[in-house]
């Protein structure tokens, strides 16, 4: 069924079909729709949730973490500042093991306030365990939040997942989206895998402890073992996008390659803006010029491996980041990807880092082109004038 739904819309419809047994939230913009139009959904008696209303989102992901500890399915929806105040509760929960799924809006993190689209927040979240999904549109965010359940859920995996949608450029603009039946969507996903749990240790009369003091006896060895679940993820992602894709026509894996065959020089770009780059992109083909795209979806766990096959050979790869790293070098993409290369033994590309986008700024097809057509320049000499540059920054 095709219907024209913001991105918000599509999270909230995709959680409404999910049905999860508990979803504790806070609003905050621009992600607050999406548990604002959900709790209509417990209202009218649709979904069998228990919605949680709490005072912040640090009590939001506490209360997910409590639930899910008990044995059932929990979900949230947040974005920038919610995201940072659940900051040690994400932690938690992945070290806890737990199958929590989040729809993150992605908003730039103050100083200075701003509501706008940036992906600061869910990178800033980057080493906290959680697996990370990142959406082009409004049909790859509503997907992605379905696939996050069976992801998180899977018995090898264990962990926690945030599918993330660019803040007011997806989460609140109409796109077509072609929605699932209900009854299918609860197919795929299925029931929930059974793991260690409070409320079955209760009834079974054999308690368990979850969070208890873990000091130089065991810690690291916990630790591992949460490392082993994203280990695990790469091998459980592709798996479950191929099955998605057999089963309604749209398969995922850990990143799209847009005419990248011949291409000598490749751009590599996360969310919303990797739709206007195939426009440039097409048009630069058009005009001779061998450019081609990367679009990353996967970012945690980060497909190293299969990112170092797909650009082996470019003679040039400019890394997009909607972010800055704030480390006085380059945008924290940028690094993933030179460590992903670094051991090639020839065919490594020259790589260049652009922060772009900002709190919101507007990039335009202008800009990707100048990008575009940098990274042909360097491709062409054989070496780079610079590392990073901003784009669409005033100097």
């Amino acid at each position: 069924m095709k219907l024209a739904r913001t991105g918000n819309e599509a999270f909230a419809e995709a959680m409404r079909q999910i049905n999860p047994d508990v979803v504790a939230a806070y609003p905050i913009t621009p992600a607050t729709e999406i548990v604002q139009i959900f709790s209509q959904f417990v209202a009218d008696g649709i979904v069998k949730t228990e919605f949680v209303l709490v005072e912040s989102e640090h009590s939001a992901m506490s209360a997910c973490i409590g639930a899910s500890a008990a044995g059932v399915r929990a979900m949230t929806g947040t974005s920038s500042q919610g995201a940072a105040l659940m900051w040690e509760m994400l932690y938690i929960a992945a070290g806890l093991r737990l199958p929590i799924v989040m729809a993150l809006v992605n908003r730039a993190l103050s100083a200075p306030i701003n509501i706008h689209c940036d992906h600061s927040d869910s990178i800033g979240a980057r080493d906290s365990g959680w697996i990370q999904l990142f959406s082009e549109n409004v049909q790859e965010a509503y997907d992605n939040l379905i696939q996050a359940v069976r992801i998180a859920e899977h018995p090898s995996v264990k962990l926690p997942a945030m599918a993330t949608t660019d803040g007011f450029i997806l989460s609140h603009c109409l796109e077509t989206l072609e929605m699932l039946s209900d009854e299918d969507v609860q197919k795929f996903i299925g029931e929930a895998p059974e793991r260690p749990n409070l409320i079955k240790s209760l009834k079974e009369k054999k308690p368990i402890t979850i969070g208890a003091l873990d000091l130089q006896d065991y810690y690291f060895e916990h630790r591992r073992q949460a490392a082993e679940g994203m280990f695990n993820a790469k091998k459980v992602i592709p798996e479950i996008g191929k099955e998605f894709g057999k089963t309604f026509g749209r398969e995922y894996g850990f990143f799209e390659e847009y005419k990248m065959d011949d291409a000598e020089a490749v751009a590599i770009i996360m969310g919303s803006t990797v739709g206007t780059a195939k426009d440039v992109v097409d048009v630069m083909r058009g005009e001779g010029k061998k450019v081609g795209l990367l679009k990353l979806r996967v970012y945690r766990p980060f497909p190293a491996n299969e990112l170092a096959a797909a650009l082996k050979g470019k003679k040039a790869v400019g890394i997009m980041d909607r972010a800055d790293g704030m480390s006085a070098f380059t945008g924290p993409v940028y690094p993933d990807i030179c460590a992903a290369l670094y051991d090639l033994p020839d065919g490594r590309p020259i790589l260049q880092d652009y922060i772009y986008g900002l709190g919101g700024r507007d990039v335009t097809k202008e800009d990707i082109r100048y990008i575009f057509e940098e990274i042909l320049k360097t491709a062409k000499t054989g070496q780079k004038d610079y590392t990073l540059k901003y784009v669409g920054v005033r100097e």
